[in-house]
Formats: structure tokens, C-alpha cells, sequence
């Protein structure tokens, strides 16, 4: 493999010339930058960008941790991160973490060894692990999405969950619906804690009594949902309607309804969360709350890309998005 010292030695320059050329940080002449090119093109050769990382202390590299999920809000998170990385000139290194807090661990050790410019995070709060280890690069710019364990020391970028719960109950109130139910998502994550707290101030508004027993809590996974369904199924009166705190557990929904013989919405209406690509193609469409995801991957990399090319310190930041209402045919 040709180095910039082959380039320069074919060229009959020395290698800050080359460099120069390649850069294009200083004047050279028509005729000597003709040779250079020539000379690359002959010996094909490409600068190291290993090289220019070490010499720039900047690798244009984005590292992402996300905890495994079969759920389709994530990848959809992930894809509005990496076209704006790409926008941006960025590379993105995506870690799953497969819910292990020993592999979340080893995952970050190799981002930032791989030198990473800046992290983004989507883990569980459950993982403590993470703060002390994190405390060990205090000048690394992190930035947490949708949910935030790590309060103090990271930028945090998370949705209104409070208020996405509230939209939800409110919208099945309206609609005249008696029984509802809520199938929240674990309850060690705040923005699950937080569509459930929704759903009750929304009922107490109403002037509605809680009823613990329609509070199930599920997974944030399709089978959770189902499962959850089968166990409000059972209860009397039956649920008429029911908001799943995520749209993965809301096609799960669907199906414990479909295997019982219950039609949407005539039998029980559904709510999701998320607003997720395939909530609109199931039958019924799903009505849901949208949660931005282009713009929660677009504001994280414009944030961390703030803290890194501008090289900006401070206390740490917290934006919230808003969610809005989704009205499809589910209820």
C-alpha cells in the first residue's frame, strides 16, 4: 500500500506538499499539484484517515447505543440519526446491547476506543453501570434520547410523555368509551412512568375513578401487549377501550383481540404510542400519538455536533418534543 512518502518521492516534492495538495490548506502551483495527482493516481493511493484523525483529534465519527428491541420505533429513531449524520459529513457506529449490561459496558469501551467524537444513547435506565464508567471521559460530548439515568451528565432529548398519555385518555373519554384500560411499558423507564401518570390525570379530570386492576404493565414488545390484552380480557366489566403505551404492544393488541373474536373498534377501541410506520397499515389503522422521531434524531446530532465542533462546555441541556394525536379508525 503506497504512502504519502511514495507520493512525494514520485512526485519529486516532499510530503507537506502533498499534503497541501490533498488538503488544500495552501497555495501550490498548477504545475506541481498536477504531479501530485498524477502521482496518486498512479500509485493509488488514500490518505490514512487514521492518520488525520490522530493529527486533527477528530475522527467524524458518531458512536450509538441502543438497547436491542424488536420493537420498529428504534430502528426508525436509528435511520433519522444516520441520514443526519450523513447530512452532516458524520459516520454513525450503531452498538446493540441486547438488554446485557456487561455488553452495554464492552460496547461503549469500544466506541470510545475507536475514538469516537461524541455518543448518543438510547439505554435502559436499569443500567447503572454506565455513570461510572462515563465519569472516566468527563470532555466526551453524550447526548441521552428518550429517556435519561444519566441526569447530569448528558445532554437529554426526550418526548412530553406526560402529555402524550394525557392526549390518548382524553381522546377515548371523548369518544365516549366507560372501561379503559392502559397497558403501560416497564416502569423502571420514565417516559412508561409517565404515560401512565397521563392516563390517570386525564381520568381524574374527567372525574373518573382509577381502577388499578385496567392498569397492566407490559414490556414495550409485541408480546407483551398480547399477553397483557389476554389478562384484561379476563376482567369484568370488560374493558371497551384500551391505550397501549407503545404501538409494538398495540399490534399485540390486535392480535389477543383477533384470537378471542373481538373486532377494533366495535368490540374494544385501541391506542398506541409512537406513530410507527406500520400503525397506519394495520385493519383498522391505528390511531396513536406521534412521537417526532425524525426530529428526535435530527435535534441529538445537531446538539452533539454543537458540543463537538464548537467545543462548548456547560451544564448539560434538557429538550422535550411534543407529541400530537393521530386520529385513524381504531377508535
Amino acid at each position: 500500500m503506497a504512502t504519502i512518502k511514495d507520493v512525494a518521492r514520485r512526485a519529486g516534492v516532499s510530503t507537506s506538499t502533498v499534503s497541501h495538495v490533498i488538503n488544500q490548506n495552501r497555495f501550490v502551483s498548477d504545475e506541481i499539484q498536477q504531479r501530485v495527482l498524477e502521482a496518486i493516481a498512479k500509485l493509488n493511493y488514500t490518505p490514512s484517515a487514521l492518520a488525520r484523525s490522530l493529527k486533527l483529534n477528530q475522527t467524524r465519527t458518531i458512536g450509538m447505543l441502543v438497547t436491542t428491541s424488536s420493537n420498529p420505533f428504534y430502528a426508525e429513531v436509528v435511520k433519522g440519526v444516520e441520514d443526519s449524520c450523513y447530512k452532516r459529513g458524520y459516520s454513525l457506529i450503531l452498538c446493540n446491547t441486547a438488554g446485557d449490561a456487561q455488553r452495554m459496558c464492552r460496547s461503549l469501551e469500544t466506541l470510545i476506543q475507536k475514538r469516537v467524537d461524541g455518543l448518543l444513547l438510547m439505554c435502559n435506565e436499569g443500567h447503572a453501570a454506565l455513570a461510572p464508567l462515563l465519569q472516566r471521559y468527563p470532555a466526551l460530548p453524550i447526548v441521552m434520547m428518550d429517556w435519561s439515568p444519566l441526569t447530569g451528565l448528558s445532554d437529554v432529548i426526550e418526548e412530553n410523555a406526560l402529555l402524550g398519555g394525557e392526549l390518548a385518555t382524553k381522546h377515548l373519554i371523548d369518544r365516549g368509551y366507560k372501561h379503559l384500560a392502559c397497558i403501560s411499558g416497564p416502569l423502571d423507564k420514565s417516559p412508561a412512568r409517565r404515560r401512565v401518570e397521563g392516563f390517570k390525570r386525564a381520568l381524574l379530570s374527567a372525574g373518573r375513578d382509577i381502577n388499578e386492576e385496567y392498569i397492566v404493565q407490559g414490556d414495550f414488545e409485541f408480546s407483551g401487549g398480547m399477553s397483557s390484552m389476554q389478562q384484561l380480557l379476563m376482567l369484568t366489566p370488560r374493558p371497551d377501550a384500551v391505550f397501549a403505551c407503545n404501538d409494538a404492544m398495540a399490534v399485540g393488541v390486535y392480535q389477543a383481540l383477533f384470537r378471542a373474536g373481538l373486532t377494533i373498534p366495535d368490540d374494544i377501541a385501541v391506542i398506541g404510542y409512537d406513530d410507527i410506520a406500520l400503525s397506519e397499515y394495520l385493519t383498522p389503522p391505528l390511531t396513536t400519538i406521534h412521537q417526532p422521531k425524525d426530529t428526535l434524531g435530527q435535534v441529538a446530532i445537531d446538539l452533539l455536533l454543537h458540543r463537538i465542533e464548537e467545543k462548548k462546555g456547560g451544564a448539560p441541556v434538557s429538550w422535550a418534543l411534543t407529541p400530537e394525536l393521530k386520529v385513524r379508525t381504531s377508535t
